[in-house]
C-alpha cells in the first residue's frame, strides 16, 4: 500500500494544525523583516539580545580566519579544536562543575546524555510536558519508560516506588510551552530519596537565571549532587548554536566513550565556538541584561492582567497567553500581524489539545516601549475576535 502524504497533509489543514516556516529577511533582533514585512517580533529566545550583538559578531569573524569554516571531523577523529575545548572549559565554570561536552543542537544533547545512562532493565521517568527531545530519549533508550504529572514531585514518588535499574529523573528546568520552573528542589529531593539521578535540560534557564547567568540551578542554589546532569543550549541566551552536558569527570567521559550522537557526527563550526566565548563573557560580565529582561516581564504582565488575558504562572522570557481553540489562536496571531506585531500561535501537537496559546517571548533587546506596543496591539486584537463559545 502506497504511502498516502497527501491524505495526512490535508487533515493537518482541516485541524488548524498545517504549520509553514516565515522566511526571515533580517538578522535576529526586536525589528525584523519577515515574509517581506516589517514586524516588532515576539517570538525569538534570543533572549539577552546576543544573536547580533558586535562582540559576538567580530569573535565569529575573527574565528573563521583563523579556524577556518567546518568543523571537518568528528570530536574523536580530528574535530576537537582549541576554540571546542576553550566553551567547554568556559560552560563548566558557568555551572560550576568539572567539565562540560559540547554537542552541535540541544535535540543531540539531549538524545546522548539519556541513551548513554540508561538501557534495558533500567527506568527513566519524565515530566509529562518535557520538550519532546526529551520524550524521544526515553522512548529511543530501551528503559522502562514513564512520565509523571507536570511538576509534582507526589507523583514522581509514586512511580520512583516502582522503578528498576539505575533510574533517571529527566526534567525541563524552564517548560518551553508554559514558561514556569521545574520545582527542582522537591523533584531532587524524591530522586535523592529513592537512589535516582536527575537530569536537568536548563535549555531556557541557561543566561537568564542565576545571579551570573548559570541557570536554574544556581537559582535555587542547588550542586551537581542534586542534580548529576545538566544541559544547557548555546542558541537560545546565548545567541550563537549548540548545546553542552555539564556534570563530573566520570559522566563526561562516560558520554565521550557511549554516547552515540556525540560520536558519530562532524563538530560544530570552530567559528561558532569562537563567538560562543564572546558570548558566554557577555552572559557572565553584563547581569543589566538579566535585569532589563526581569523588568519587562513585569511591565508585559501587568499590562496583560489588565486586559483580562489568560496568562500562566510563569516570571521567565516565556509568556503564554492561552486562547484554547487552535482556529482563534491562529486568527489573534493574524490580527496582531496586521498591527505589525509579530507573536506566533502554538497548537498541538506542541501543546496538549484545546491549549492553544500566542507564545509572546521577551528579549533584553526589547525596550518598554516595544512591551507597551504590545499590549496595545494584543487590546485591539482581542476586540476584533467575535466572543469565544467556550467562555
Amino acid at each position: 500500500m502506497a504511502f498516502d502524504l497527501a491524505a495526512r497533509l490535508a487533515q493537518r489543514h482541516a485541524e488548524h494544525l498545517y504549520r509553514r516556516r516565515p522566511l526571515l529577511e533580517a538578522p535576529q533582533g526586536p525589528e525584523v523583516v519577515v515574509d517581506g514585512e516589517s514586524l516588532l517580533a515576539f517570538c525569538s529566545n534570543d533572549y539577552l539580545g546576543l544573536a547580533n550583538h558586535p562582540q559576538v559578531i567580530a569573535a565569529l569573524r575573527a574565528g573563521a580566519e583563523r579556524w577556518g569554516v567546518g568543523g571537518g571531523a568528528s570530536h574523536l577523529v580530528i574535530g576537537h579544536s582549541g576554540p571546542h575545548h576553550q566553551v567547554e572549559e568556559a560552560l563548566a565554570d558557568l555551572t560550576g562543575r568539572p567539565r562540560a561536552l559540547l554537542f552541535s543542537t540541544g535535540y543531540m544533547a539531549n538524545l546522548a546524555a539519556v541513551t548513554a545512562l540508561v538501557r534495558r532493565g533500567d527506568t527513566v521517568l519524565e515530566d509529562r510536558l518535557n520538550h519532546a527531545s526529551l520524550l524521544d530519549a526515553g522512548l529511543l533508550s530501551g528503559a522502562r519508560f514513564g512520565r509523571y504529572l507536570h511538576n509534582d514531585p507526589a507523583s514522581l514518588a509514586t512511580r520512583l516506588a516502582k522503578a528498576e535499574g539505575d533510574t533517571l529523573v529527566v526534567t525541563d528546568g524552564v517548560f518551553s510551552m508554559d514558561g514556569d520552573l521545574a520545582a527542582l528542589p522537591e523533584l531532587c529531593e524524591v530522586a535523592q530519596r529513592h537512589g535516582a539521578w536527575t537530569l536537568v535540560d536548563d535549555a531556557h534557564g541557561i543566561g537568564t537565571l542565576g545571579a551570573s547567568g548559570g541557570g536554574i540551578v544556581e537559582h535555587f542554589g542547588l550542586d551537581q549532587g542534586q542534580v548529576p546532569v545538566l544541559v544547557g543550549t548555546l542558541g537560545k541566551a546565548c545567541g550563537t548554536a549548540g548545546a553542552f552536558v555539564a556534570g563530573s569527570e566520570e559522566l563526561i567521559e562516560t558520554l565521550i566513550q557511549f554516547a552515540r550522537p556525540y560520536i558519530y557526527t562532524t563538530s560544530q563550526p570552530p567559528a561558532v565556538a569562537c563567538a560562543t566565548l564572546a558570548a558566554l563573557q557577555l552572559v557572565r560580565e553584563e547581569g543589566w541584561r538579566r535585569e532589563l529582561l526581569h523588568t519587562l516581564i513585569q511591565r508585559f504582565r501587568r499590562g496583560a492582567t489588565a486586559l483580562g488575558l489568560d496568562l500562566m504562572l510563569s516570571a521567565t522570557p516565556i509568556q503564554p497567553i492561552l486562547v484554547g481553540d487552535s482556529a482563534r489562536a491562529l486568527a489573534l496571531s493574524a490580527a496582531l500581524r496586521r498591527r505589525g506585531i509579530l507573536v506566533t500561535a502554538i497548537r498541538p501537537p506542541t501543546v496538549p489539545a484545546g491549549s492553544a496559546r500566542l507564545r509572546v517571548t521577551l528579549t533584553a533587546a526589547h525596550r518598554e516601549a516595544h512591551v507597551d506596543l504590545l499590549l496595545d496591539a494584543l487590546a485591539q486584537a482581542m476586540a476584533e475576535l467575535p466572543p469565544d463559545a467556550d467562555k
